[in-house]
Order: C-alpha cells, then structure tokens, then sequence
C-alpha cells in the first residue's frame, strides 16, 4: 500500500515563525517581502499537514492556539538547527548578524544590565539587541515559550522541559525607607520593629513581590499597604516622600542611597536572596543567541558583583 503525504518545508516554517512573532498576516508578509496570498497558502498548507489550527483569526491580527504554542517550539528549535547543520557542513559560518531578543523585569533592564548589554553591541555592532520589559517571571517565561523573546532573565524557580535554565547571580532584597525616617540612622533592625510600618509594594506576580510576600508569610506579618506600583522610580519616590517602606534589591536604590535620598537597611536574623538565571529555549539556537549567551555566561563575576556591591 502506498500512503501519499505532503512534506513540511522549511520556508513554511519561516513563514509561521514570522506570523507568530509579528501575530499578524499582513506583517509577516512586509517582513518576508511575500504576498499576504503566499504567507496564507503557506499556512494553508502546514495546518491540513499537522492537521490542526494553528492561528484562531480575529479582526485586529491572530492568536496563536495551544497546538501553535507548541509547534513554534519546535519550529524555532528545526529552523535553528538547519542553521547549525548548515555552518558545520560547509565548515564555515556567517558573519556574526542578526536579532537578539531579550526580556527582563525594567528595573533589571535599567539598573542592572544596561552597561553589559551596552559592551555586548560595541562588540558585536552587526546584532541587534531587542528588549521587551516583562512585570513577572511568568511573564518572561511565557514569553521565551511563545518565541516573542530568545533569551530572558528571571528569578528562580523555573522549570520547563523545553527550557535552558542557568543561575547566572543571586541578589539581595533590603529594607528601603526615606532619609526622614526613624529607621534611617540604623543598619538594622528586628523584626517586631516592622509591624507597625505602612508598605509600598510591588504589583502581586512581580518576582519581588513572591519574594516579599515568602518574607511576610514566614515572620507573620500582616503589612499594611499603602499603595502597590510596578513602577521603581514611582515606588522609590513615594518612599522618599515618606508614605512608606518597602523591600527592593540593593542594587535599585544604590544611587538614591549614595545621594542620602533613601536609607538601606537589614532585617536582623533573615537574608532576603535571590537567585536570578538567564532562560532560553533548549537546542541548536542560532549564531547570534548563542554569542550572547555566552557573552552573559563570562561575565556572571561582574554580575554577581554589581548585584550585591
């Protein structure tokens, strides 16, 4: 007996990749300089070939479904090693050229990562670094799976099985209050002296926020909040006006305490650390992903310093 099927070509999953990054037919078709008609015959094709949707259509672009979630993983994974494939066999690969895309909490972006990812596109002038600001670990998370970023930073716990996972620094989240405050003379204080404070905290699935509320829940306190914001700066001037404390990485505040406009201080008995790894999808990835992974992985000394410096 002979069974006829049709071969999935790798120009079609090119074509999927672009619609799910940009979720939309028309930008995917400027993108690949292809017809809007060749990218939907494109589609056409490799879902009667898996035999489900991929997309569901609405009026302002796509979405992609549960069963697209999962075939862009391993499109992203097939496409990345057909590349890999293709430098090894003619023994020699492109010049270094390309797109990074890269996602993170804004405040690590800002306060943390920013002088790397500078030396990374002084030195490597032909990749573009693409960020995408991200409020949770989740979110960075779903955002690697999703193939809308390459690479992201998040704090630990991460698991997936389709996930590269490496602890790349551990950080430490300190009492923050103003330089009017009672405790701002102090370098630290118990933790009974805490009950009666109002709290400043960040917005709940922020990575800080899972940290502090661990903190509350295992000393037993029950805060008083004055006002919750993802916004650092935001958070950070409301602390300094006075409306309240709260707990933030060194690293955040370390301008504003060198200024005398924020106090630090520890908490007697507890080390509020984090450990923080840098997350990408498993398998061959391409040229330029690979080269920042590695540029992250050689300097996790500098990293770590800057993190608890």
């Amino acid at each position: 007996m002979t069974v006829n099927y049709k071969i999935m070509e790798l120009w079609q999953l090119r074509t999927f990749t672009a619609i799910a990054e940009t979720l939309n037919f028309t930008k995917a078709s400027e993108k690949l300089h292809l017809t809007q008609s060749a990218v939907s015959h494109q589609m056409k094709a490799l879902e009667e070939e898996l035999g489900v949707p991929l997309f569901i259509r609405a009026k302002s672009g796509v979405i992609l479904t549960d069963a697209g979630k999962v075939a862009l993983e391993y499109a992203l994974r097939i496409l990345s090693e057909a590349e890999e494939m293709r430098e090894k066999v003619t023994g020699r690969e492109r010049a270094l050229a390309g797109r990074v895309r890269v996602a993170a909490a804004t405040q690590a972006l800002v306060y943390l990562f920013a002088p790397l990812f500078e030396e990374f596109m002084d030195a490597f002038e032909s990749v573009e670094l693409v960020f995408r600001t991200t409020v949770s670990t989740e979110q960075t998370v779903e955002d690697i799976l999703e193939g809308v970023a390459d690479v992201g930073f998040a704090s630990l716990a991460v698991y997936s099985p389709v996930l590269q996972v490496t602890e790349i620094f551990d950080d430490e989240l300190v009492l923050v209050v103003g330089k009017k405050h009672r405790f701002a003379k102090e370098t630290a204080i118990s933790i009974r002296e805490l009950e009666k404070e109002r709290w400043i905290l960040f917005e709940r699935g922020a990575s800080i926020r899972r940290a502090t509320d661990d903190f509350f829940k295992k000393v037993k306190i029950e805060p008083e909040t004055a006002l919750e914001s993802n916004d650092t700066y935001f958070v950070k001037i409301m602390i300094e006006h006075g409306l309240g404390v709260s707990l933030m990485p060194s690293w955040a505040i370390r301008e504003e305490v060198k200024n005398g406009k924020l106090a630090q201080i520890r908490i007697k008995g507890h080390e509020l650390k984090r450990s923080v790894a840098m997350v990408s999808l498993k398998g061959a990835q391409s040229a330029p992903i690979r080269a920042f992974i590695e540029f992250m992985l050689a300097r996790k000394e500098i990293l770590q310093s800057t993190a608890l410096d």
